[in-house]
């Protein structure tokens, strides 16, 4: 039955058949594939057109074999000995006056979105080309058009020019009639706090555009979930179907704020109890940036680390140094502001403080050893156990050789010893000083010969006011220039003279040939009046005795006489 029906439609076919070039012409489908179909036009071959050109054929049916299709004779015999029509040209004068049409009455027609040019997109009308603006693609401005490519859609003609072939078209005049139907349905159910059904139309910066049926509501980023996201792309898909819950509904404006998050439990609700502070937690790192990184706890409960709680030792390192998005750490919690929904969280407080540990196993004037990690302006600082590093100031290094010059004695990596001046493990500070593995000679020194003490010294140099000595070996001393300005002494020569004072600020012992003239001169009368005392009390001259012995000379006169 169905082989005769196929037959009678060829014989009528064959009788109806204008056989000239250009002539619109019927044909059946006699063959199909995935690229090509094969048609059967009464002629010695039949022709086979490339399956795209039946793309708006496919948008209202399916193609099968059997099928009467209208072609455009462009060859009867092509000089290969087959036969050339179009499924494309024929269209095309059908599609102009299915245009004009659309135009004068605002009638909706079908077309296929070929692709993307600039400004907006293609699209192919029963094989005529047509311009569709990006501007009216939707109602709403859109990112990206990929989601619309490759499909059939419906649009309105705005603008033909059949001699340039200039068609325009828009989806947004389609999409407008469809909600304007739509939204006094929806408007007239729709009230704050229900929920709704919608399915995810537009992603941007701020948010999305939730499609509720004729009618869009917007889905602000901040109502998509309860943790920090950067963009909605991380949690919602184009196309993506869901329920979600009316925020705000502002009938007048036509406006529709809606919420996601809303739909489950608030976890800040209970977030202290469900992480207590200095807790430690597993946590899913998210996201790394230069200020630190953010993990997290749950599905909703996202916190962040900031690169001074990372490591113990080395406040400034970056987080790509330690991990890595989706790595599983460990997590303190170390604050929580339930006012600005933020956690606070610390990597290093899931370890051993070695601030701690070296505080606990040391005492003050401990000697360590380590290398030397870094120099600087101040000092230099020496790597210790369990990582951390200890400064030795400059006034630290030596007692005698200027700061300058002591530090130039060391260089990075070198091997040092150096004695525990101090300790505070909160503020992560140890003091070291080399210098102190040593006796202090100046106050050795300085101890051995106080104020008064009488002195040899070389004269060094003389500059200004001073004339600068040198005691013993290494100690320094000044003299004043004044004191021998009549008399300077040669560079080399040595002098006496007597210590006035200690000068411990600039380790420098101060002395005076003056004071030492004068001590000597008191030292001398001193021993004179000594010497006085004692001839006067072995003599017999003084004043009593004189008396005393003329009273005795008279008292013996007077016997004789007797």
């Amino acid at each position: 039955m169905e082989q005769t029906t196929f037959s009678k439609m060829l014989d009528e076919n064959l009788d109806t058949l204008n056989f000239k070039v250009g002539s619109l012409i019927s044909g059946v489908i006699v063959d199909l594939t995935d690229d090509w179909v094969v048609i059967h036009v009464g002629l010695k071959s039949e022709p086979i057109i490339a399956r795209n050109e039946f793309l708006a054929d496919e948008a209202d049916k399916k193609l099968e074999i059997g099928d009467e299709v209208k072609v455009t004779l462009e060859a009867i015999e092509d000089g290969h000995g087959s036969t050339r029509v179009s499924r494309l040209r024929a269209m095309h004068d059908e599609s102009w006056s299915k245009l004009e049409e659309s135009l004068s009455s605002g009638t909706i027609i079908k077309g296929y979105i070929t692709g993307k040019v600039r400004g907006g997109m293609t699209v192919e009308v029963g094989g005529v080309r047509a311009f569709l603006p990006g501007s009216l693609v939707d109602t709403r401005p859109l990112e990206s058009f990929d989601h619309l490519e490759k499909s059939f859609q419906e649009f309105k003609v705005i603008k033909l020019d059949k001699e340039k072939s200039n068609v325009v078209l828009s989806r947004k005049a389609v999409q407008e009639d469809i909600n304007s139907e739509e939204r006094e349905k929806i408007f007239a159910t729709i009230q704050e706090g229900s929920q709704i059904s919608g399915v995810i139309k537009n992603l941007t910066d701020y948010g999305a555009f939730v499609d509720l049926g004729g009618i869009d509501g917007l889905l602000h980023i901040t109502d998509i979930t309860w943790k920090r996201i950067n963009h909605p792309s991380e949690v919602l898909k184009v196309g993506e179907e869901m329920e979600l819950k009316v925020t705000k509904f502002d009938k007048e404006k036509s406006r529709i704020s809606l919420g996601l998050k809303q739909l489950s439990e608030d976890p800040w609700e209970n977030i202290k109890d469900t992480y207590p502070v200095n807790s430690i937690n597993k946590a899913k790192v998210t996201s790394l940036t230069d200020y630190g990184f953010f993990a997290e706890l749950d599905s909703n409960t996202e916190g962040l680390v900031h690169v001074s709680e990372i490591d113990w030792t080395n406040k400034n390192i970056h987080p790509s140094k330690v991990v890595s998005a989706g790595d599983e750490v460990d997590v303190m919690v170390l604050e929580i502001d339930i006012e600005k929904r933020r956690i606070s969280l610390g990597m290093k407080q899931c370890v051993e403080n070695p601030w701690t540990v070296f505080a606990d196993n040391h005492s003050l004037d401990d000697k360590v050893e380590g290398e030397v990690s870094s120099l600087t302006d101040f000092g230099m600082f020496v790597s210790l156990d369990g990582g951390i590093d200890g400064l030795i100031h400059l006034s630290d290094l030596s007692w005698t050789e200027k700061e300058e010059e002591a530090v130039k004695n060391y260089k990075k990596g070198q091997k040092v010893e150096a004695v525990i001046l101090a300790m505070d493990a909160h503020k992560e500070r140890i003091s070291l000083g080399i210098k102190q593995l040593t006796e202090d000679s100046f106050e050795t020194f300085a101890k051995e010969h106080p104020k008064g003490t009488k002195l040899s010294a070389k004269v060094e140099s003389i500059e200004g006011d001073n004339v600068n000595l040198i005691i013993g070996s290494n100690i320094p001393g000044v003299l004043k220039f004044r004191e021998v300005k009549d008399n300077p002494p040669e560079i080399g020569s040595d002098i006496e003279a007597l210590v006035t004072s200690i000068g411990r600020k600039d380790r420098t012992i101060n002395l005076s040939i003056r004071a030492m003239e004068k001590a000597d001169e008191k030292s001398i009368l001193e021993e004179n009046v000594e010497k006085n005392k004692e001839i006067e009390a072995s003599s017999k001259t003084s004043i009593g005795d004189l008396i005393k012995d003329e009273l005795e000379d008279s008292s013996s006169n007077n016997d004789e006489e007797v």
